[in-house]
């Protein structure tokens, strides 16, 4: 499912325009985004947790040469999933 698939399902569900809920749902991603890049964790309870994770610094392969490489550290966006989604899934 892509996110005009999830606006078209969300907006069915709601009785709401697509208009109306690709706004809202936008507005929230915009949120979440925001947030973990500011370095805070987003909990949406029984789905999941966003959050920002460090990575360290390490060595690693270049696949085509095979030479060793030097990666630097950094931090990515890191998703969670809740109990209740886990569950879910794997029924």
């Amino acid at each position: 499912m892509n996110k005009e698939e999830l606006v078209q399902e969300v907006a069915k569900k709601t009785k709401n325009s697509q208009k109306l809920v690709a706004d809202v749902i936008g507005a929230a991603i915009e949120a979440i985004e925001k947030s973990v890049s500011k370095g805070k964790k987003v909990t949406l309870v029984g789905f999941g947790t966003f959050e920002p994770r460090k990575r360290a610094a390490r060595t690693g392969r270049n696949p085509q040469t095979g030479k060793t490489i030097k990666i630097e550290a950094k931090t990515v966006p890191a998703f969670s999933a809740g109990k209740k989604f886990k569950e879910l899934v794997a029924k």
